[in-house]
């Protein structure tokens, strides 16, 4: 099945279609397209990912307990990959080649960020604003020491933010500021917020994941659905 992608937007402003750069320290970066695709092709492949995925909210293990994830997923990769296990679960591996939109959409992917090789997937759906994903960082050692990981989002907007890690190391400041002024402009480059819209593009680089944590939370107001397709190299 083709839905004919368009991988460059015809609608929208033009300050939509480009990739904003977000320079977080020390080798980690944030690029991110809001218009990655057109409107009316993000809602063609929002159904068609809503109605065709092989959706399943597994139980997971958190902090020796089982919980049932808050949220849809489903898993792609390329054959002969090392498995993917996380809180305890170990997911199906589907093949893209069952399912042609998910390739279009990686071509898309590709283009725009040339050089990359994503050869997996992590589909996860959220059903309402009570479904989200808490803090965590991608930094399984499958990934490597620097992975990019290319976001894809449909549907209704949601809130994804970023925070340092404790445990990362911050620039010195030197000069005359007070402390407390100082305290507020680490708290300002320590937090980001992306509004992540249908159809948008959102890339983390270099040590982001070593160096941050990210995480979608719990929206009151968020009751529609949404889509978010998370494509990984594995080394």
């Amino acid at each position: 099945m083709s839905l004919k992608l368009k991988p460059i937007a015809t609608d929208g402003s033009e300050k939509d279609k480009q990739i904003k750069s977000i320079d977080l320290g020390n080798g980690s970066q944030v690029l991110y397209m809001p218009r990655f695709l057109s409107f009316d092709d993000s809602w063609k492949f929002f159904h068609y990912l809503d109605s065709h995925i092989p959706w399943t909210r597994p139980t997971l293990r958190v902090f020796g307990r089982s919980c049932l994830q808050p949220r849809d997923s489903c898993y792609f990769a390329s054959p002969g990959l090392p498995e993917l296990i996380y809180s305890g679960y170990k997911p199906h591996v589907y093949s893209w080649d069952d399912y042609p939109p998910l390739k279009e959409i990686l071509d898309a992917v590709h283009r725009a960020l040339p050089g990359s090789r994503f050869n997996s997937l992590l589909l996860n759906r959220y059903k309402g604003g009570n479904d989200n994903v808490g803090w965590h960082a991608d930094d399984e050692k499958l990934y490597g020491p620097t992975p990019e990981i290319g976001s894809v989002s449909f549907g209704c907007e949601r809130d994804f933010l970023l925070k340092k890690r404790h445990n990362a190391s911050t620039p010195e400041r030197s000069g005359d500021e007070p402390a407390s002024k100082r305290q507020k402009k680490s708290k300002q480059h320590d937090q980001h917020c992306f509004i992540l819209k249908h159809g948008s593009l959102l890339v983390m680089k270099g040590y982001t994941q070593r160096d941050w944590l990210h995480s979608v939370p719990k929206r009151v107001k968020a009751e529609a659905t949404r889509i978010n397709l998370t494509f990984r190299h594995i080394m």
